[in-house]
This record gives C-alpha cells, sequence and structure tokens, in this order.
C-alpha cells in the first residue's frame, strides 16, 4: 500500500461510520446545530456520533425547536491550513452546492489559501449529493490515493463519477419536508391522511427531486430495494450504504431485501443530525453507485399533482 500525498476533508454531513474515518484518515470539519438554543457540533472525535444524533433526533421528536448553520470559510480554513502548512494538498468533499453554501464557503477559503499557499492545491469537489452519497466518494477518493493517485487523478475520478451515485429515500413524518418548503401544505396533509410516504432522490443537478409515492412504510422500503435491484452496477462488489434517523428496524429490514437482491456489503449509519434535520426522524435513504443519475429507472412515475407540491428550491444551511 502507497501512502498518500494528499489530505481528504470532508463536512460532517458526509456520515461517515467512525472506522471509515479511521481507516482513511478522513478529516471531518462539523456542522453546528442547535436544540432550543444551545449549540453543539454535529461530529466530535471524542463522543459517539450515534448518541449525539440520537438525542438531537429524541429532541425534534418531542418539538424542540432545531436548527443547523453552514460551515463558513473561516472555520473551514482553519481546519484544512495546517495541512497546507506541512506541505500536503488537500481535496475537500462537500455537500451538494443545490442544498447547502458549504460548497461556497469551501471555494472562498480555498481561494484565500491560494494566496497564502501558492505552491499547494486545495481541489473543492461539489459531491451533487448529502449523507454517506457525499462520504463515500471520500472513501474512493482515499482508495485510489493509496494506489498512488495524486489528487488530480483522484478529483478527475470523482467529477467524471459523480451522476453515478444513486441516492433514494423515504420520510416517516411530511411535516419535516414542508417545514423546508420541500412540499406543499396539502400535499403534506393529504399524505398524512392517506398514509401516502414519498420516495425523494438526488436529480442530475444536485436537488432534491420527487420520485413517487407509495402507501405505507414497507412499500416505501421495497420501492427503494427496488431501485437498487433496477439500477445498480456491480451489487456484489461495491459498499451499499443505508442511513436512518434513529430508526434501526426499518434498515435492517431494507438491508435484507438488499442483500436477497445481490447486495454482499451493506453499512448502516445514523443518519446525519445537519443533513437529518430537513427530513426528520424515521427517515431512511439508500446509497450506491449505479446507472447514472438522469438514466436510472425510477419505476412508476408520479403523477403531476405530486410533483407540483415538491419544491426544488435550495435551503441554505
Amino acid at each position: 500500500m502507497k501512502v498518500r500525498n494528499f489530505d481528504i476533508f470532508v463536512d460532517s454531513s458526509a456520515n461517515l461510520t467512525d472506522e471509515m474515518i479511521q481507516n482513511y484518515d478522513i478529516k471531518v470539519v462539523p456542522y453546528i446545530c442547535s436544540i432550543d438554543g444551545v449549540d453543539m457540533e454535529c461530529y466530535r472525535e471524542d463522543e459517539n456520533s450515534e448518541e449525539i444524533a440520537k438525542k438531537f433526533y429524541d429532541a425534534m421528536r418531542n418539538g424542540s425547536e432545531t436548527r443547523t448553520a453552514l460551515i463558513n470559510s473561516e472555520r473551514i480554513k482553519a481546519a484544512v491550513e495546517p495541512s497546507l502548512k506541512q506541505g500536503r494538498d488537500v481535496l475537500f468533499v462537500s455537500i451538494s452546492s443545490q442544498i447547502s453554501g458549504t460548497f461556497n464557503q469551501a471555494k472562498n477559503a480555498a481561494e484565500e489559501l491560494k494566496k497564502l499557499y501558492p505552491d499547494r492545491k486545495m481541489v473543492i469537489f461539489d459531491s451533487y449529493n448529502a449523507s454517506l452519497g457525499e462520504g463515500m466518494f471520500a472513501v474512493h477518493a482515499a482508495r485510489l490515493g493509496e494506489l498512488g493517485e495524486d489528487i488530480d487523478s483522484c478529483a478527475k475520478w470523482l467529477e467524471k463519477h459523480k451522476l453515478n451515485m444513486n441516492s433514494v429515500f423515504t420520510v416517516a413524518q411530511l411535516k419535516y419536508l414542508k417545514k423546508g418548503g420541500r412540499i406543499s401544505a396539502t400535499l403534506a396533509l393529504a399524505g398524512t391522511l392517506l398514509n401516502i410516504k414519498p420516495i425523494l432522490k438526488a436529480d442530475p443537478n444536485g436537488k432534491i427531486a420527487f420520485a413517487g409515492t407509495e402507501r405505507g412504510r414497507r412499500k416505501a422500503l421495497s420501492h427503494l430495494a427496488e431501485q437498487f435491484e433496477k439500477n445498480a452496477v456491480g451489487p456484489e462488489s461495491q459498499t451499499v450504504c443505508i442511513a436512518h434517523a434513529d430508526c434501526l428496524e426499518d434498515a435492517e429490514l431494507l438491508r435484507d431485501m438488499l442483500i436477497a437482491r445481490g447486495a454482499t456489503d451493506v453499512v448502516i449509519q445514523m443518519y446525519d443530525i445537519c443533513t437529518g434535520s430537513h427530513v426528520g426522524p424515521g427517515t431512511v435513504a439508500l446509497f450506491f453507485m449505479g446507472k447514472e443519475r438522469g438514466k436510472a429507472a425510477d419505476g412508476e412515475a408520479a403523477d403531476e399533482k405530486d410533483k407540483r407540491g415538491v419544491a426544488s428550491r435550495k435551503h441554505a444551511r
């Protein structure tokens, strides 16, 4: 194994497991979240990330006021500058620029640091994704680095394959999507009364898009598994990821459905609270490498009324 000659950073929405962070030497810049006005870091090296997330989701269920804020350029500069000082290049893998302003803050940080360290490279990669759909790109880059690829080659690979990262998810309650402006109040009310579970996905532009509906939780999870069956490329030879917002049993049920469809390596992780705060407790999300987004099969088409209920506007954290 060769020694990687650049450092990899992610924002904490990348949702990586502690094992991935340690094994691949990935550095995490945490978002700041708050519960009833009390700030907390979304990720800390010395604390169990699942315990932090569970506390946050319990607070959401109990009606507490929860908020998240984007990572500004000053915090990004403070995190990555030590690597540049040591003569190492930096790859920063960011949450989609279409759902957060963090990517632009990272670009601003890179421009300022370039003036101080003109001989170093700082590459900012817009993952067009969130949660483990973002995080697995950092893992892929780390693996390529261990094979001797330099930062430019890794960045080129990431750009070439970023639309191959398929992300599809379902939520337990529609009120959080309504609060964030993702769906209309009418659709949220109708969906709650009819037990309709929306299926959402990351679209080719890095935004959250509507992909259909199912009636009932199990059918919604089956829909996610069917998307994997239709669209995954090399399912038996890749790491497939599930993120859940404090609903482990549902995540394990989905894992079993995926294994029945050819998956062999399935990682289950508690949903990071920055992204999870916008979709709410009970969310289950699936991430895998597959057909290019925009060419993948969604299954049943969403009806036009439901499509009109989904807002595609950017939500800057």
